[in-house]
């Protein structure tokens, strides 16, 4: 086994200032909505506001539509209030997958930078680098990929729940 001063050293290459400022998180459609609704201030405050903001808008309607359907205490082998997956799913997972956008955006910087400073990155990889965080950053911010995203979602969900395709 090799000693610590016996492996080879990368040269570290200075940090350009774009990659500096890399995020998954800031910028993109989903990003504009939280300001515009204000959900989100720059760069990612109010996260408590986006928790019960978003856990609500989507755990509530389905609260409604039990009690005016008359499946929320019984009527059902499961009522809606007894069902304990769409409360796990709407007001355990969807709040903690916010607040991960915290940690990713807080990480994912010091992450690309650190790729950089330590010499992972070889001076001679460095445009292709760049190029991969310019593509990066252009997929963040398409809104097509997102309504894509959001249609594949809503009728791989309900052809899922339909058909009982257990494949995804």
């Amino acid at each position: 086994m090799a000693k610590l001063d016996e492996l080879p050293m990368l040269t570290p290459v200075a940090v350009p200032a774009d990659n500096g400022n890399f995020s998954l998180v800031l910028g993109g459609p989903l990003y504009q909505l939280y300001l515009r609704t204000r959900l989100a201030r720059p760069p990612l405050d109010l996260l408590s506001r986006r928790v019960i903001g978003l856990s609500l808008i989507s755990w509530f309607p389905l609260l409604v539509l039990s009690v005016l359907g008359g499946r929320a205490l019984g009527g059902v082998a499961v009522p809606f209030l007894r069902d304990v997956e769409p409360h796990t799913r709407f007001l355990v997972a969807l709040p903690l997958l916010i607040m991960a956008e915290v940690f990713v955006h807080d990480r994912i910087g010091s992450i690309v930078r650190q790729f950089l400073s330590r010499g992972i990155i070889v001076p001679e990889d460095q445009p292709r680098f760049d190029a991969l965080i310019a593509s990066t950053m252009r997929l963040r911010n398409s809104m097509v990929l997102e309504v894509v995203l959001v249609v594949l979602v809503y009728t791989l969900a309900h052809w899922d729940g339909n058909n009982n395709c257990r494949w995804l």
